[in-house]
């Protein structure tokens, strides 16, 4: 039952009247609803469908009836549902050319004037009014024309059948009081001579209280929810509720509320009386005062994705999230590109918009919405003022260079000025500073030596367009032996294998020679005398 409500309650909060009609009239699935204000076409529409309606069709005998009835003692001209929204009239069909707001372009009911019109314009939509000084005849005129009012229709198919046998008013969810009706539209208000309510919800009656949110529970003074019983109707201090229609206030003659003195509300729960508070707060640990209770940690509430829910002292409400407007009851994208927010080129999304720049710029990073010239390279053409050539201008990081084929934009080279106090690097438009291992970049181009407190130091600070990165050491600790000790170590061991290598060879070559004895004597006598001659003297020498 209270999944029901809940719905119920979302089909009226898209019905809040802004302007109230003047009168109804209900018949099997439909309701008809007249207003009485001067309005163009265009408006009587949007003020229809706002309430999940539309202009009048009148495409049967029954439906010209309905609107006889509701204009029955109106005077003045007022709109109806058909119009045509370009070209002229055409004579020859039974329409003229014209069609009915729902799309239809046909009618099992025609009730034209006599006279058509005698002049046209195609690019003026026309549209259809009636009045009681003729028997309601279709004339035509200009949309933009005002009237004295307009008809609205509903279509309903959650109902619930009237009340037979009994004097009953029912107040409709479209504004407006009727007392005879086959059936009624869910949300409809049943009044009885006893004083009790009733709600349509489900296609059946139910009783109040109802839900609080739903016209006040139906009661008389306030409607609040119990944690025992649910939603239960109160009445001021020295009143108590009708125990006959639950929602009536009567004269108490012995007021036991009046000893709990509560804040809000207190209603009966079986043979006592407890304290309650209003919709929205809820009772704090004296069980006598009531707290602001947020609504809006409920994820039901305002469930639209486009919406979202703002706390309010005792209750909540729906606004559209930003890049949204409120249109008929939802809310809808606002596109704002059409008021030129972007310098150069924009792009229209859901609850916003995206800037971008034309070929040879870039988006200003302080400035979203403008843009920058923008290089990224070398060297480009400078844009110069087509009425002065000598007027030209050059992104950031640029400096203009005039040159007989025309100006051109040279990068910077910000590092031949000194700008880093330690090291830089050069890049188009802009540079990079860093540091030296044990000192911290700061202001973009200073570097301070760090006060190192047991940790460990940063090795390279860097700055590229004013945004620092810190690259962090890494924990184990450097080996002692430098990058060019270990490249010798390696050659001198390379070396000393390959001249091990060298002198085995040798030895193995000789070995194979002395196979033969002469070659053998050969040798030692060759390597004896070459010994001879470098370690000692011959006897002859002695003498």
């Amino acid at each position: 039952m209270w999944g029901a409500l809940l719905l119920l309650l979302w089909v009226l909060s898209g019905m809040a009247w802004g302007t109230q009609p003047t009168g109804g009239y209900c018949i099997g699935n439909s309701c008809f609803a007249l207003f009485e204000m001067v309005v163009d076409f265009s408006r009587a529409q949007d003020i229809c469908s706002q309430h999940r309606g539309h202009l009048m069709t009148v495409r049967s005998s029954v439906d010209h009836d309905s609107l006889s009835l509701l204009l029955g003692n109106s005077s003045g001209q007022h709109w109806i549902g058909l119009h045509l929204p370009k070209g002229c009239p055409d004579l020859t069909v039974d329409l003229r050319g014209f069609q009915w707001v729902t799309k239809d372009t046909t009618s099992n009911f025609l009730n034209w004037a006599d006279t058509p019109s005698d002049s046209c314009s195609s690019s003026s939509p026309r549209c259809i009014f009636v009045s009681n000084d003729d028997k309601f005849l279709w004339h035509e005129d200009l949309c933009k024309n005002p009237k004295n009012g307009f008809l609205c229709e509903y279509s309903f198919h959650d109902m619930c059948p009237s009340f037979k046998n009994t004097e009953v008013f029912y107040t409709t969810p479209y504004g407006f009081i009727v007392d005879d009706a086959t059936s009624l539209p869910a949300g409809s208000i049943a009044e009885h001579p006893d004083e009790i309510k009733q709600v349509c919800a489900s296609q059946q009656w139910l009783k109040a209280p109802w839900s609080c949110e739903i016209q006040g529970g139906g009661c008389e003074h306030k409607c609040t929810r119990t944690p025992e019983n649910g939603p239960v109707c109160y009445c001021p201090a020295g009143f108590i509720v009708n125990s006959t229609n639950d929602r009536t206030c009567e004269l108490a003659t012995d007021d036991p509320c009046l000893q709990l003195n509560c804040e809000h509300a207190c209603y009966k729960y079986l043979s006592s009386f407890l304290c309650t508070c209003n919709e929205g707060f809820v009772l704090a640990d004296d069980m006598k005062s009531c707290i602001d209770f947020d609504e809006c940690t409920d994820e039901r509430q305002c469930p639209a994705d486009e919406e979202k829910c703002i706390n309010t002292l005792g209750g909540f409400e729906c606004v559209c999230e930003d890049g949204y407007r409120l249109d008929g009851g939802t809310c809808v994208d606002i596109d704002e590109c059409p008021s030129a927010p972007c310098e150069h080129m924009c792009d229209n999304k859901p609850g916003g918009y995206d800037c971008s720049c034309f070929d040879g710029y870039k988006v200003d990073p302080s400035s979203p919405d403008r843009c920058k010239l923008y290089c990224g390279k070398e060297e480009c053409p400078a844009e110069c003022d087509p009425n002065n050539k000598y007027h030209c201008s050059c992104p950031d990081g640029y400096i203009l260079e005039e040159r007989a084929s025309g100006s051109v934009c040279m990068d910077i080279d910000e590092c031949e000025y000194e700008s880093c106090e330690q090291f830089c690097e050069n890049s188009y438009g802009g540079f990079e500073c860093f540091c030296k291992r044990g000192f911290t970049l700061v202001d973009g181009f200073k570097c301070v030596k760090e006060e190192i407190d047991g940790a460990t130091p940063t090795e390279v600070t860097k700055v590229t367009e004013g945004m620092e990165v810190v690259t962090v050491a890494p924990t184990h600790r450097p080996s002692a032996v430098s990058v060019g000790g270990l490249v010798g170590i390696i050659i001198c061991t390379v070396f000393f294998v390959l001249l091990a290598l060298f002198l085995l060879h040798r030895i193995l070559y000789s070995k194979r020679k002395t196979g033969s004895p002469v070659t053998l004597k050969a040798a030692e006598g060759t390597e004896a005398q070459s010994l001879q001659q470098v370690t000692t003297e011959t006897a002859s020498e002695k003498m």
